[in-house]
């Protein structure tokens, strides 16, 4: 049996869309780049080269390409301390070509949302992603069941439709 492809390898692919949706208030906490937010750095927008890297430079290549990539959040308000720090740092997103949303729980009450943040690939295959209750990545999924992928397709689109764009979201 063939390894499943990596998030990299389906981006590389990609031809119409690429959809995330992220239902955590924390991802791995010991992170680097989080620890060094917590400590006080912030990185200068305006200096480039400090912050650009494979992943943002990959998502560039992608929408160049024309592939609409987007990313929606949904979130506890008030925010976590790591939301606060996503929000910080989503600058990055946006310059690469993503497009970026924030939509608070409390909105998504009467959404069907499926258990997991995911990718869903040109609506056709997507990458489950699993964590630990501590927001440790554990491992990927990835499927083309119709019956999932419609319910991550019609829940994205759901939760974009009523996410405040990056731009005007003001942390709560």
């Amino acid at each position: 049996m063939a390894a499943a492809p990596t998030l990299e390898e389906l981006l590389r692919g990609c031809q119409t869309s690429a959809l995330h949706l992220e239902l955590r208030d924390g991802y791995m906490r010991d992170d680097p780049m989080f620890l060094r937010w917590q400590a006080g750095h912030r990185y200068d927008q305006g200096d480039r080269g400090s912050w650009w890297s494979p992943w943002l430079e990959l998502v560039s290549e992608v929408t160049r390409r024309g592939v609409d990539v987007r990313r929606a959040r949904v979130v506890s308000e008030p925010v976590s301390e790591y939301v606060r720090f996503e929000h910080d740092v989503t600058f990055r997103n946006l310059a690469s070509g993503e497009q970026v949303r924030w939509l608070p729980r409390r909105q998504a009450t009467d959404l069907a949302l499926p258990g997991n943040d995911f990718w869903l690939i040109d609506g056709r295959l997507a990458m489950i992603h699993h964590f630990s209750g501590e927001g440790d990545f554990l491992d990927d999924e990835v499927t083309t069941n119709p019956a999932v992928v419609k319910l991550c397709s019609s829940a994205f689109e759901a939760v974009w439709e009523r996410a405040t764009p990056h731009e005007l979201y003001r942390l709560h």
